[in-house]
C-alpha cells in the first residue's frame, strides 16, 4: 500500500468500511493516527443557548416514556 493515504479512506466516518473491504490496512490507519499532532490545547469551550427549550423537553419526555414502556415490556417477558 502507498505511504500516502487517500483522505476518504481515513475519514472517521468511513474508515471502517475501507478496512473491511481491504482498501485500507489497519497498520497504515494506526500509523496515520499516531502521526497526528496533539491539538488539545487549541480546544475552545462553546456554550449554546436553546431558543425553544420547552419543545426539546417535551420531546425528551416522550422518548423517556417510550423507553420506559419498552423496559416494562422487556421485564414482563423475562
Amino acid at each position: 500500500m502507498a505511504d500516502t493515504l487517500d483522505p476518504k479512506h481515513i475519514d472517521k466516518r468511513t474508515y471502517e468500511r475501507y478496512l473491511r473491504s481491504g482498501q485500507l490496512e489497519e497498520k497504515s490507519y494506526e500509523k496515520h493516527l499516531k502521526g497526528l499532532p496533539d491539538v488539545a490545547e487549541k480546544a475552545v469551550t462553546i456554550e449554546t443557548a436553546m431558543l425553544d427549550e420547552d419543545f426539546d423537553d417535551e420531546l425528551d419526555e416522550e422518548v423517556d416514556d417510550e423507553e420506559a414502556d419498552e423496559s416494562d415490556e422487556d421485564s414482563e417477558t423475562a
